[in-house]
């Protein structure tokens, strides 16, 4: 890829200013990006879109993009290419695309990233390797760089309203944002065409990084929080619990085995929750979640359960209301 073009057939670009005869030329050729209004027989008022305008160039500036596998080492190449172009910004806009074996690839997702563009993008990788049902071997991106002063007029939006001129997004207005909900959305109770409930959150992936030997047990609740693809939220204030010493032996546990070995040290009224999205442990006198499917307890208990839904609601958009997709 060199300079600012677009048109290469790869999968990340710099989508530059247009020029005031771009932005002319393309709502010359852009029937709904004006409006002609009759003041009478030999004269009309002419109105100009220029977000039309915007969403035309860059719906075909990412359509000349190949998707590229959604991997670290692809996300990490566009830090140096964006220093190459010298962008002042790495905010931008990005598509999702899935394809599932002996199947066509689909659309999934339309995005933007005010933060750093690849960070956004590892952080939907980060979600997606930890689900069950789908693997990032399915996935691959395409992506724009995009002028900061642009994000005001939501790109992404621009983008979306394109798509569902054609078609579908399957994933978007369903809650797949990466964000940390926050504690506010434990007990909110999904939707039944949730993210979530689609591809809840694997409990048969390893942590990584455990380490054996005697430890307490808020050391060994950081480790797996930090070992795992998905969030698990606990309580800061552990009080004695937290200081309790456990022996760690295993240290190729799964997070199932994990959750197993921290209900068994727990007591009182602790418990670890694990929700279709993520997990967390608080001390909660055995409170029943909606989106809970699995509970552990002390003395070793295991409780499942199946995740309470309702049905969406008219205009509901769960990436805006609690995943924070900006």
């Amino acid at each position: 890829m060199t300079g600012h073009d677009t048109s290469s057939g790869e999968w990340g670009a710099f989508a530059p200013r247009p020029s005031d005869a771009q932005v002319l030329a393309t709502i010359a050729g852009v029937v709904e990006g004006s409006t002609a209004y009759m003041a009478g027989p030999y004269s009309n008022q002419f109105r100009l879109s220029i977000t039309e305008a915007l969403s035309t160039q860059l719906f075909a500036a990412l359509d000349r993009l190949e998707p590229a596998p959604l991997t670290s080492e692809n996300l990490d190449a566009l830090y140096p290419l964006a220093e190459k172009l010298g962008l002042a910004s790495l905010s931008g806009v990005y598509q999702l695309f899935r394809q599932k074996p002996g199947e066509e690839r689909v659309l999934t997702y339309v995005g933007k990233a005010d933060q750093p563009l690849p960070k956004r993008l590892g952080d939907h990788l980060k979600k997606l390797s930890g689900r069950a049902g789908i693997s990032v071997s399915e996935m691959s991106f395409r992506c724009l760089f995009v002028e900061e002063d642009l994000s005001s007029v939501s790109p992404e939006k621009m983008l979306i309203k394109r798509h569902l001129e054609t078609g579908t997004i399957v994933w978007n207005n369903r809650g797949f944002g990466p964000n940390d909900p926050g504690s506010e959305r434990d007990t909110t109770r999904n939707s039944e065409n949730h993210w979530d409930l689609e591809f809840p959150i694997d409990l048969a992936r390893k942590v990584q990084g455990l380490v054996p030997g005697q430890q307490p047990l808020k050391v060994l609740l950081k480790a797996i929080k930090q070992g795992l693809p998905f969030n698990f939220r606990f309580a800061q204030g552990l009080g004695p619990l937290g200081e309790k010493v456990v022996t760690v032996t295993d240290t190729e546990m799964t997070a199932e085995e994990a959750f197993q070995f921290v209900g068994a040290h727990l007591t009182g009224k602790w418990q670890v929750s694990a929700l279709v999205g993520w997990v967390i442990m608080y001390e909660d006198d055995h409170k029943v979640y909606p989106s809970a499917f699995r509970y552990y307890r002390p003395d070793g208990v295991i409780v499942d359960q199946k995740p309470i839904t309702r049905k969406p609601k008219k205009g509901e958009n769960p990436d805006e209301v609690g995943e924070g997709e900006n």
